[in-house]
């Protein structure tokens, strides 16, 4: 038995030994979109040490034996940050038998999967994720590996369970009774005090943020896309323990009223936030809660309906939602709600995030501000300003980097030719 665990930690001690270690680097900058929203500075120098920005500037000067990556025919950038991504398990339409993998795949296989995903993720220009639930903390698992060095892929923020009423949303519907029964361990509760339990269960097994599902949803079965689900006090109830805890909660909010009470508890961010109203937009700005619009996950879903993927009641929701959610995003964006860029990356294949950049502009933010979205506002509602989101001394070296101008053309964001990871290059074409 000691000489099988010996055997594994040498392999597992060679493989790290294969994985790049971060160096002293110079970045040389054509152009440099900072993440603060300030104009583009030209001919830039990043001198990067020990995986952090150590200097920035055009006069920056260069050590000798500073290993040099020339991209001043090209415009750099903070690495993207995702706010809302489901990394482990199967995306929409995956394999034959994807709608029932909750009772067909093994935990194991969605960690699995959740590694394919975050390289797919990282490679995209996306250093940085939060992940909005997940199964029997795959997500946690894959974040702690990814930590590790055993494999590639974004800094994650992990959500665990996310937390919902029975026959809601964030349950599993549809299935014989005994098979999902309410348990608080897979974030099922149905009163204040079941909530303040499931909240510290996940924080007990590392979840980094609380994701709670205050209204139904698309892809859930028995319950309309709109309607509250958790009252106010359970919101409230989630919000205070989470709070007490140093965690921020994040609501997954279609319908109106479900949006307002969610406000009401505090939470920090309403996730997709598709029907909203002018007192929503209203109580969202005086609050300071974040827009997380998930257009691409609106416009899958429009998409997959309309293909016949989804079908049933599934259908007629995807059908129904996606055009209020980007009227209402509209809406959002021209009274200056704060915006952070989220996907719903899981509806759809991963590794194509940056397309919520050009649906952003495409309904209504301008190129600049969506950039700003998905770096430095991004990093403000996660709570990791200190450490990514920015070019800037101190932070992380996370980079990316296109071909051309994405402020006349955002949809150069969708061809990411160059990334780093905390100094180190993970990409490079």
């Amino acid at each position: 038995m000691v000489r099988r665990v010996l055997a594994g930690v040498v392999v597992a001690l060679s493989f790290l030994s294969l994985l790049p270690a971060a160096e002293r680097v110079a970045v040389k900058a054509g152009t440099l979109i900072d993440g603060s929203g300030g104009a583009p500075a030209r001919n830039v120098v990043i001198l990067i040490e020990d995986g952090r920005f150590a200097a920035v500037g055009a006069g920056v000067k260069i050590p000798e034996g500073t290993r040099v990556i020339d991209l001043s025919r090209s415009t750099v950038m903070p690495g993207f940050i995702d706010c809302h991504v489901h990394l482990t398990g199967r995306y929409i339409g995956e394999g034959p038998n994807w709608e029932d993998a909750i009772v067909r795949d093994l935990p194991q296989e969605g960690a699995i999967l959740g590694v394919r995903n975050a390289r797919l993720t990282l490679e995209a220009g996306f250093t940085t994720v939060r992940n909005v639930g997940a199964q029997d903390f795959s997500d946690i698992a894959l974040r702690n590996m990814i930590h590790a060095g055993v494999v590639p892929g974004p800094r994650i923020m992990a959500a665990g369970h996310a937390l919902g009423i029975t026959g809601g949303h964030c349950d599993e519907n549809g299935y014989l009774p005994g098979m999902f029964d309410p348990d608080i361990r897979r974030g099922i509760a149905n009163s204040p005090d079941e909530v303040r339990a499931a909240v510290r269960y996940q924080v007990k097994h590392g979840a980094d943020v609380i994701k709670i599902c205050a209204t139904g949803g698309v892809l859930s079965e028995g319950d309309a896309v709109g309607v509250q689900q958790f009252t106010l006090e359970e919101m409230k109830a989630a919000v205070e323990t989470a709070h007490l805890a140093d965690r921020k909660v994040a609501a997954h909010a279609h319908g109106t009223e479900g949006i307002k009470t969610a406000v009401r508890a505090g939470v920090s961010s309403i996730e997709h936030g598709s029907m909203l109203d002018d007192e929503a937009i209203a109580m969202m700005k005086a609050q300071g809660t974040f827009l997380v619009p998930t257009l691409m996950a609106q416009e899958a879903v429009e998409r997959q309906a309309k293909a016949g993927t989804l079908t049933g009641l599934r259908q007629q929701k995807a059908l129904f939602i996606a055009p209020k959610g980007r009227e209402s995003f509209r809406k959002a964006a021209a009274a200056g709600v704060k915006i952070a860029l989220g996907t719903d990356a899981g509806v759809f294949p991963h590794g194509h995030n940056a397309h919520e950049f050009t649906l952003m502009v495409q309904y209504g933010l301008p190129p600049m501000k969506a950039i700003v979205a998905g770096t430095a506002s991004a990093a403000e509602l996660l709570g990791l300003s200190a450490e990514v989101g920015m070019v800037k001394t101190g932070l992380n070296a996370d980079l990316v980097a296109v071909e051309g101008d994405p402020l006349a053309d955002i949809s150069l964001l969708e061809k990411v030719g160059f990334v780093m990871h905390g100094g180190v290059v993970v990409r490079q074409n």
